[in-house]
């Protein structure tokens, strides 16, 4: 594996391995874990405590890097069951408004993680899940690119403009990774522009609200984090592959 594979498979994995330690600080799921008014676990401290547990050893093992094979596919199908059977059924019928687009965006996230980890542990149709999800991230960009600007520094300009050339970005990226179109260049370029984004826009608001009511700063920054490193390990692995014949 290339060093962009291990760079990738080590941030994947740390942000894993810190959702793990802010699930059980908090006692409560990260809130795009699982969707919301989940009181039937939420009174179960004892399941919370143990999903923290669980993904912070699989963090754990995802960063030492031993046993990634079934670590990630285990943590994989976990996340695959979530989305299909609470995300799907949850939006389709609990919420009220599972016909709009921004519904979906935690969904979509669990996706891009479960994702992440296929491709961590080298199964191809990791990229696929991926790649839907980045996708998905780049229309809401365009979609909700109003409501965005109030996430952007007060000193970054032209906010609204930054926030469709985000979206442009991810949602060509998305469509690269995809496609099979030079997927190691798109890869790595969308990773270094997750990593611009935890550097100047989420480190600061960790560090401006550390102890928050649920820590969503932290949890923002973590799957950013995760993000840049799923982009990079897909970058390593379309190199290696490339190499390897």
């Amino acid at each position: 594996m290339g060093i962009l594979s291990h760079i990738g498979r080590i941030f994947y994995g740390v942000a894993i391995a810190a959702t793990g330690l802010l699930t059980i600080y908090y006692r409560d799921f990260p809130y795009y874990f699982i969707p919301p008014h989940h009181v039937w676990l939420t009174d179960h401290v004892a399941a919370i405590y143990l999903s923290g547990a669980l993904l912070f050893v699989a963090g754990a093992w995802i960063v030492w890097g031993k046993r990634l094979a079934p670590v990630c596919l285990s943590l994989a199908a976990a996340l695959v069951l979530i989305f299909c059977f609470y995300f799907i059924p949850y939006e389709l019928s609990t919420s009220a408004i599972y016909m709009h687009y921004g519904a979906w965006e935690n969904a979509a996230k669990e996706l891009a993680l479960a994702g992440g980890a296929l491709v961590v542990a080298g199964r191809k149709i990791g990229r696929v899940l991926f790649a839907l999800a980045i996708i998905s991230f780049g229309v809401d960009h365009y979609v909700y690119a109003h409501e965005a600007t109030g996430y952007m520094p007060t000193w970054i300009g032209y906010q609204l403009f930054w926030i469709y050339f985000t979206g442009t970005c991810l949602l060509g990226s998305g469509i690269a990774i995809l496609l099979k179109i030079r997927v190691r260049l798109f890869a790595a370029l969308l990773g270094t522009m997750i990593l611009i984004w935890v550097i100047i826009l989420h480190i600061p608001k960790v560090i401006a609200s550390p102890v928050s009511v649920d820590g969503g700063e932290a949890v923002s920054a973590l799957i950013a984090l995760a993000y840049c490193g799923i982009a990079l390990a897909l970058a390593g692995n379309e190199r290696t592959q490339r190499s390897n014949p």
